[in-house]
């Protein structure tokens, strides 16, 4: 037998075989060498390290650049929409001055041409190439010669609204009459009975609120008093009681406002106005601002050329509320829907020449009289047609304009919303303003002195001069 080695120097590298070799001690040159290995390395990796940081800000930075000026982009987008559709509504009267004589000859008053629903169409070629497409094919129309038409980068959205189709809650900032006149009108829109459950359970506070005292609430936010409007028209309206203190019971009380309602959200404030009624009465659709019932801007009078069906079931019902309209589900739901398939058969074209032509009709009289009445609809018996004819016209003059202005970025959109209302009250037509451009071109040159923009002797009286796109009652960007 082979002994065992000897515990020694060699013990380890004999019993392991031959193959087997210490190792070598470093020198003084290896470990230098793996020293500067190390910081090499270690200097590469604090080189990617803020390398990785730095393209992080870079990217971070170029992405905010590129955000902001899309958003100016695209804001520019909308505001441009904005301002072509307040010169679309400023050049009806003009239209509408091209058809007279048509209307002459038939003895009747050329109507308001509803141009504002066709904006998109209308306006699509000073849009992108999608938009100057739908133009083209609007009219049949070529652009293919034109030059600096039409946007690159970007597209815009516009959609025009007619707030004096609507039912105006800022008529409770008004007199006595317009008090009555919108409480018949809220009253109105409430009063049928599949709304009934919306009115019979506790609001988040706990409490009722019935279709009078949410009518009351509505009316009372907006005037200026602090008597409380009683809605129950069929007794005279109170004007000694004092307006509730609802508002002081809540867990952050606050106090009425009686004062004109400045937006439409204002009226999430009031009493009454739950999300329920909200979807129900005020915003069906809020991408479709078309279908909106009640504003806080117009005339007050409802055009009932542009209203939609519930909102003239509404109007109907607020002249003659015992009338089998209003009380009838069945009745209601053929006014609807005879109102609907009208509407869709005019495709926007105005049915009614006069508020009296829609008073003959609801009384089974006129043109569309026998007709309803064959579908077999009940006549309406209004309690003061003289009254009702008040709180109709058939023409609008104040706008809501959404223009939304669209940029495409990479792996993203930027999307800019305006909405601003304007009034055409006041705003002069197209011609007069051909006239004025005529008379500042024959007038005299000004003297050589130099003066400042906007201080001449005449500078606030042309201020306060109307524009000819009307007056800008609310804007606001998002």
């Amino acid at each position: 037998m082979t002994p065992l080695p000897r515990h020694g120097q060699n013990t380890r590298r004999a019993w392991l075989g031959p193959r087997f070799e210490a190792p070598r001690r470093w020198t003084r040159r290896s470990r230098e060498r793996g020293v500067a290995l190390i910081m090499v390395l270690g200097a590469i990796a604090v080189m990617v390290v803020m390398l990785a940081e730095f393209q992080d800000d870079a990217g971070a930075e170029f992405a905010a650049a590129t955000a902001v000026r899309d958003g100016v982009q695209a804001e520019y987008f909308a505001r441009s929409a904005v301002n072509l559709s307040r010169l679309l509504v400023a050049a009806e009267p003009t239209m509408r001055a091209a058809i007279s004589p048509l209307f002459m000859m038939m003895k009747k008053t050329p109507p308001q041409l509803p141009v504002w629903l066709y904006a998109d169409r209308v306006l699509g070629a000073f849009n992108d190439k999608e938009g100057s497409s739908d133009f083209q094919n609007l009219g049949g129309f070529d652009l293919s010669s034109t030059k600096n038409l039409g946007l690159k980068g970007g597209r815009f959205e516009v959609s025009i609204v007619d707030e004096d189709s609507k039912i105006n809650v800022n008529m409770g900032a008004s007199n006595e009459i317009a008090h009555i006149r919108l409480a018949r009108l809220l009253m109105g829109q409430m009063a049928p009975l599949q709304y009934s459950p919306l009115f019979e359970q506790r609001d988040v506070t706990g409490n009722y609120n019935d279709r009078l005292t949410t009518c009351s609430a509505i009316i009372d936010w907006a005037d200026p008093d602090e008597q409380l409007f009683s809605c129950d028209l069929t007794n005279a309206p109170s004007s000694n009681a004092v307006e509730d203190g609802w508002y002081q019971l809540l867990a952050k009380p606050f106090r009425r406002k009686n004062a004109p309602y400045d937006s439409l959200e204002e009226l999430h404030m009031v009493r009454g106005v739950s999300d329920d009624f909200w979807t129900t009465f005020v915003d069906p659709e809020p991408t479709n601002p078309q279908k909106r019932q009640i504003t806080v801007w117009g005339q007050g009078a409802v055009n009932v050329n542009t209203a939609n069906a519930l909102t003239l079931y509404a109007l109907v019902c607020s002249g003659a509320p015992t009338a089998e309209l209003c009380t009838d589900p069945t009745q209601m739901q053929m006014f609807v829907m005879g109102v609907m398939m009208a509407q869709g058969i005019s495709m926007g074209a105005p049915i009614f020449g006069t508020a009296g032509d829609f008073i003959q009709m609801m009384k089974g009289a006129g043109q569309l009289g026998p007709l309803l009445t064959t579908m077999g609809m009940k006549p309406v018996k209004f309690q003061s047609e003289s009254d009702f004819a008040k709180s109709i016209s058939t023409e609008s003059k104040v706008f809501s304009v959404y223009a939304v202005g669209v940029v495409k970025g990479y792996k993203r959109e930027t999307r800019v919303k305006i909405h601003t209302v304007v009034d055409f009250r006041a705003a002069a037509s197209l011609a007069n303003l051909a006239g004025l451009v005529s008379s500042a071109a024959a007038a005299p040159a000004p003297s050589t002195t130099a003066t400042v923009a906007g201080q001449g002797p005449n500078a606030i009286t042309s201020a306060l001069q109307p524009s000819v796109g009307g007056q800008v009652l609310y804007y606001n960007i998002e």
